[in-house]
């Protein structure tokens, strides 16, 4: 019986066992418990709780926060290649730049030496979580990032004091940072921009370890948000949007096309004792007067009919860009009615000799060409007296007259303009910069024409194009500020052959000059009037002498 008990009481387990699970199973299938909230397998981020969401994704990448922010998954992977060469790449300049920090120490509170004993940013390269790029009228490129690094460097400082060696290590480094970025300006030389003005938007985010004598630093109570916050504060303070960190690319002086400084008045006077190139009269002389390093046309003197002591007292105005390095070219001839103008003589003066506002008087001996080893220069050519002045413009005049303070400077350039900035003379700088979305009926070859109490100006023709890039500047001198005047541009299409309908108008526009004169400069797209989607870009600038 004790046999057949046992027997039958293993058979009646493994039957319940079994009956068991078939009823539950059933009951699992056919009765679904009612607390139990049915998500879909992929649930939109608006459905879903927000503390859910916090849970499940406690930092979103800023692509994710900000639709207008892309993705630059593709940047990241070129990072993490590069990141062993750019490890040992930024380390060097880690290194080259701290050692005359170090070596300031040196000496001091009995220090005997500082050096990097170990030097590495670690294995995992930081990561862009978005980026924005802005569009801009002026010539730049400007786009906001960013930039996380939860990364695992090992910095290790070996300081000597007396005879104590003390090493001091930053482990666990993070970081987290927005910040906008602005290559500028454009210039036709590689890699085509002269600089990277770089600044956060919000105060960055820090935290890392320090190790000392192998505890951690970190963990003293209340020394780690005090580190964090003072690290945090003095970044913010050094380059917090609009403080800016500025790093050249290129030499100031390659490709930048520089802007007018000032106005250069020359009084050509008179000249003594001419060379008389004529056989059967004397000589009918000119002066031609130019600044070295400037596109625009020479301006001219009238000719001064058989004489060998002509008297011009003419006045010029030319527009100045470097006072340091440009220079006066003035270059006589001999008018002739029928072929090449003979070459009376020649002079340079260097504007740097001048002092600003201050009137100079000069007699110069002309000399064939500016090569000291030319012999014809010891032939005696005369002479050329002339008058000069250098006035820089009233918004450049901090260049020319002494250091100021910055906030001396602030004010200057922040003051409201005065009545003489509104009613005295100044310069008008107009660059036609490009068109977009025109389009002739019979040709579309487009070109600029800019008309300014009658005077005209033309920009170069484009051949088959609906937006056209000119990049052409305009220059009026004006004897009083032109508060009541418009300007009139109008882009034309001039066929490349000749035949009918040879000139074609795409479109006008006015553009009322007293907000510049208020201003001192715009820089917009306008509509271009009589044409379908046609815009004008145009940057207009005012300069008080």
């Amino acid at each position: 019986m004790g046999f057949l008990g046992s027997l039958l009481g293993i058979f009646g387990f493994g039957v319940g066992i079994s009956i068991g699970l078939v009823v539950g199973y059933f009951l699992f299938i056919y009765f679904e418990p009612k607390d139990v909230k049915d998500y879909p397998e992929s649930t939109p981020f608006d459905e879903i709780e927000p503390n859910s969401l916090i849970d499940l994704l406690p930092e979103l990448p800023l692509w994710v926060m900000n639709p207008d922010y892309e993705r630059v998954d593709w940047f990241n992977e070129f990072i993490a290649n590069m990141w062993p060469y750019l490890d040992k790449a930024i380390c060097g300049i880690i290194k080259s730049t701290s050692e005359p920090i170090f070596a300031e120490y040196i000496g001091k509170y009995q220090i005997k030496s500082i050096e990097f004993e170990q030097l590495t940013l670690g294995t995992i390269p930081p990561r862009l979580h978005g980026i924005k790029v802005y569009d801009s009228n002026e010539k730049e490129l400007l786009f906001e990032f960013a930039v996380r690094w939860a990364g695992n460097p090992n910095i290790v400082v070996a300081l000597k004091l007396l005879s104590l060696q003390i090493s001091v290590q930053l482990v666990d480094f993070q970081m987290a940072a927005t910040a906008r970025a602005t290559l500028k300006p454009f210039v036709p030389t590689f890699p085509c921009f002269s600089s990277i003005i770089v600044s956060l938007t919000k105060k960055p985010e820090v935290d890392f370890g320090l190790k000392l004598i192998g505890g951690d630093l970190m963990a003293i109570p209340g020394l780690h948000h005090f580190v964090q916050e003072t690290i945090s504060k003095q970044v913010a303070r050094l380059y917090l949007w609009p403080q800016t960190l500025d790093i050249p690319i290129l030499d100031s002086s390659i490709g930048v096309v520089k802007k007018p400084v000032g106005i250069l008045h020359v009084k050509v006077l008179r000249a003594h004792k001419l060379l008389n190139m004529d056989f059967l009269s004397k000589s009918d002389p000119y002066v031609k007067l130019s600044l070295g390093g400037d596109r625009l046309p020479a301006n001219k003197t009238t000719v001064k009919m058989n004489t060998l002591n002509p008297v011009w007292d003419e006045d010029f105005k030319l527009t100045v860009k470097d006072p340091e390095a440009q220079v006066l070219q003035l270059h006589l001839y001999d008018w002739e009615k029928i072929g090449a103008h003979d070459k009376l003589g020649m002079q340079v003066v260097p504007l740097k000799m001048l002092n600003p506002y201050e009137k100079k008087e000069l007699t110069l001996d002309l000399v064939h060409s500016t090569n000291p080893n030319d012999p014809q220069n010891k032939k005696p050519r005369g002479q050329i007296m002339l008058e000069m002045s250098f006035i820089p413009f009233q918004e450049d005049n901090i260049k020319f007259s002494g250091p100021l303070s910055f906030h001396e400077r602030k004010e200057s350039i922040s003051s409201l303009p005065d009545d003489t900035s509104l009613r005295g003379a100044g310069l008008l700088l107009v660059t036609v910069i490009a068109a977009e979305d025109v389009e002739g009926k019979h040709h579309t070859n487009p070109y600029a024409v800019v008309v300014l109490r009658g005077e005209k100006r033309k920009t170069k023709a484009m051949n088959k194009t609906w937006n056209p890039k000119w990049e052409e500047e305009f220059q009026f001198m004006l004897e009083e500020a032109p508060l009541k005047d418009l300007i009139h541009i109008e882009v034309k299409s001039k066929k490349r052959r000749f035949g009918f309908r040879s000139k074609e108008l795409l479109g006008y526009v006015d553009i009322q000059l007293m907000d510049v004169i208020y201003n001192g400069r715009i820089n917009e797209k306008y509509h271009l009037i009589n044409s379908k989607d046609g815009i004008l870009h145009v940057d207009i600038r005012w300069k008080v002498i």
